[in-house]
């Protein structure tokens, strides 16, 4: 039975590493791989990196190295250090084969008494590193899975009742950061299948997801960030307010944003209403705002109530960006 071994940060996981993984994962009857903790202050968090490689290749086996070394070198210290690290998890697995693209397959399969199998070592066929995307993941996203890229955008998402100016702040906030805006699918929707101005809650659920879907199509032509107008749980709120109850999907898909957006910003009722065919009036504007900040505050997701004119709105949502960092954010 052969069984191969690969193993590193995967910060970010591009398709230099895939071509090793999915090459050892031809070649061998069983394949192990070993993540490590990434000293850098920025990366992203090593939880997240192990479910880029669960979700793309279930069939791996993949140990998750918490107290694996994280200097790096071909020292001789060094080179020892990962040897005894590697040998204390690996030394009754039976590896017959180590995979890598790297200088190091030769020190580690000689430790794992394993053939050393390197994979386009000179990076001729896919010619990326991790320091490229790095430095610029948007520059480097065609070396990205869809799932990998979308972990490095932040998500901005603006709630609101109608008439907030969610469309207004999201359209302009992108064109300012020369990114992507994901427009709310739900007017859209409204204006080709309303009738009597009332939706069913069949097709709110279709609203709540024809929107994801587009959304996920934005998140991978966006630069750094993606502004959103609504999510599901304003899709929700609608439910409630016009129906009584929401579907048990559409309950679902709201119940998922809580996770999904990394900022959420909510406009405020302090700018003139402006009336259209989708919507039913100023007094309902409070209501429903009110409804929306009852279910922030239930759901526990923490919001920033964006006040006054385009232009203080726009300098309040910059104030925000500057000191946000995703992921510095999620370990302090």
């Amino acid at each position: 039975m052969k069984i191969g071994m690969t193993l590193g940060k995967y910060s970010p996981l591009h398709k230099g590493h895939q071509l090793v993984i999915e090459t050892a994962l031809r070649e061998m009857d069983k394949l192990y791989v070993m993540i490590y903790p990434s000293p850098e202050p920025d990366s992203i968090p090593l939880p997240v990196r192990a479910k880029w490689i669960r979700e793309l290749y279930p069939q791996v086996n993949l140990m998750e190295a918490w107290d694996g070394p994280t200097e790096v070198g071909y020292t001789l210290e060094i080179t020892q250090m990962h040897d005894a690290y590697i040998l204390s998890r690996f030394r009754d697995k039976g590896i017959t084969h180590f995979y890598s693209s790297e200088p190091y397959g030769d020190h580690v399969s000689r430790a794992l008494n394993a053939i050393n199998r390197t994979v386009d070592i000179d990076r001729n066929t896919v010619p990326v590193s991790g320091t490229m995307v790095r430095s610029d993941p948007y520059a480097a996203r065609h070396f990205l899975h869809a799932s990998v890229y979308r972990d490095h955008v932040v998500n901005v998402v603006f709630l609101g009742a109608p008439s907030t100016g969610k469309t207004t702040i999201a359209a302009c906030m992108a064109a300012d950061y020369a990114t992507a805006w994901m427009p709310e699918y739900g007017r859209e929707y409204w204006d080709q299948n309303q009738i009597a101005r009332r939706l069913s809650p069949e097709q709110l659920v279709e609203i709540a997801r024809g929107h994801l879907a587009r959304e996920d199509k934005m998140l991978q032509q966006a630069r750094n960030y993606l502004f959103t107008d609504t999510n599901a749980l304003t899709t929700r709120v609608f439910a409630h307010h016009y129906h009584g109850h929401a579907a048990a999907e559409l309950e679902q898909l709201a119940t998922a944003c809580v996770a999904r957006y990394d900022l959420y910003f909510l406009c405020d009722t302090d700018i003139p209403y402006e009336d259209s065919p989708d919507r039913s009036g100023d007094a309902n504007r409070h209501t429903m705002q009110q409804q929306i900040i009852d279910d922030l505050h239930c759901r526990k997701i923490p919001y920033i109530i964006l006040h006054g004119n385009l232009i203080e709105r726009k300098d309040q949502i910059r104030t925000v960006l500057r000191s946000y960092n995703k992921y510095a954010l999620a370990r302090s």
